[in-house]
């Protein structure tokens, strides 16, 4: 077993996952170049992960899924990273979003259990459509400008929604939008087969070229009154402690994992001819080896400590929506210094389009802007630090 895994692989189901996961990363890593090059979505790879029986992973056992947990998850989402960034990105999106269906059950229990049937059986893919253009960020809280009209008793939606992971292999699609008569902000089950649904082909990215997150245009989607499955929320202050996104910090640290081990390849084997040994052998290259690798002790046992936290006590995930967030910063800036540590070793040769490093380099920017931002993170950090310590209050507080 990989050096960086033995201690975090606790038992044997955590054992077959994680042999699994390399198995698959093995088989992505073969493909990734070509698909980040061309933009192309990996189809061959969700195929591998339909015949592996993945996409259910997060569905509940008793609708035939694996029922993975939170640590397990992470687990495999860091494992698949290191073949493919923007399939495990990709990936993610899928099983977190079930993972939190199941876990908070606010739909009605025969629309659940008919979505676990499509991913068992059917190996159906679901994603949501939040973001827009005007918007931004739903976790900034904006209002979707998609609207939801009721109409001869069936719902009409028109809008444009932006980064749509998954766009060209999508099923389904969770839309929020904006109900005209209410005002309120409804999230719609929606087919992506649905007459009025179509992809524009907006994707044209510096990194995760191959999640195809192209924009989805909605030109009068007609959906039943039942595809409307739950009432958002209009504050992300008030949205749940969201244990289901550690899959982006573990993706991204997963890239990072890849990029050492590429560096590591590097030093053992290069050997310049003003060296009598391999450039592994310098105290500079050892030492920049050493900050990558306490750099990834760090971030990782941090992110699965936190995944082991909120398996282990379902009754404090109300409280850790903080260190969720904390996790996640420090894993996604961990990347960063590690594929930038990983380049300084290789060197000249790591600004190659056929070395990997580049990819990796590209791909890790992408974690800066996938939710929380870095600033929501420590604006929420210093609001509970400051209302633990009140003005006046003791300092043991």
């Amino acid at each position: 077993m990989n050096e960086l895994y033995h201690l975090l692989v606790r038992n044997e189901r955590e054992r077959e996952l994680y042999e699994q996961a390399r198995h698959l990363a093995e088989r992505f890593a073969a493909r990734a170049a070509d698909y980040d090059e061309r933009a192309e979505f990996p189809f061959a790879d969700f195929a591998d992960l339909k015949e592996a029986g993945f996409l259910s992973l997060t569905v509940p056992t008793e609708y035939g899924g694996h029922g993975a947990s939170l640590y397990e998850l992470v687990l495999v989402q860091e494992m698949l990273a290191q073949g493919s960034g923007a399939t495990a990105l990709s990936f993610g999106w899928h099983a977190s979003i079930l993972m939190r269906l199941f876990l908070l059950r606010r739909w009605p229990e025969s629309t659940l259990a008919r979505l676990a049937e499509e991913v068992v059986k059917r190996h159906a893919l679901i994603n949501s459509a939040h973001s827009e253009r005007a918007t931004g960020s739903p976790a900034r809280g904006g209002k979707p400008e998609t609207k939801a009209a009721l109409r001869n008793g069936r719902f009409v939606l028109c809008g444009r929604k932006s980064f749509a992971s998954l766009a060209p292999a999508l099923d389904y699609v969770l839309i929020s939008a904006t109900i005209e008569d209410s005002g309120e902000v409804g999230e719609f089950l929606t087919p992506m087969s649905a007459t009025g649904m179509r992809i524009e082909p907006t994707w044209n990215t510096l990194g995760m070229r191959a999640t195809r997150s192209d924009d989805l245009i909605l030109d009068g989607v007609e959906v039943e009154k039942d595809a409307l499955v739950e009432i958002l929320g209009k504050s992300n202050e008030t949205a749940p402690a969201q244990g289901w996104l550690l899959h982006v910090p573990a993706c991204y640290l997963g890239i990072a994992i890849a990029a050492r081990n590429e560096a590591i390849r590097f030093a053992q084997t290069y050997q310049p001819n003003t060296l009598s040994h391999p450039i592994a052998s310098t105290p500079e290259v050892q030492r920049k080896i050493a900050e990558m690798e306490w750099r990834l002790a760090h971030a990782r046992h941090f992110l699965y400590a936190i995944a082991d936290l909120w398996d282990r006590y379902p009754d404090k995930r109300a409280e850790m929506k903080e260190e969720l967030a904390a996790a996640k910063l420090v894993a996604t800036n961990t990347a960063l210094e590690v594929v930038d540590m990983a380049m300084r070793i290789v060197g000249g040769q790591s600004l190659f389009a056929d070395n990997p490093l580049g990819r990796y380099y590209r791909d890790i920017r992408a974690g800066l802007h996938n939710p929380p931002a870095d600033d929501l993170t420590l604006a929420w950090l210093a609001k509970r630090a400051l209302s633990h310590h009140p003005l006046g209050g003791s300092s043991n507080q």
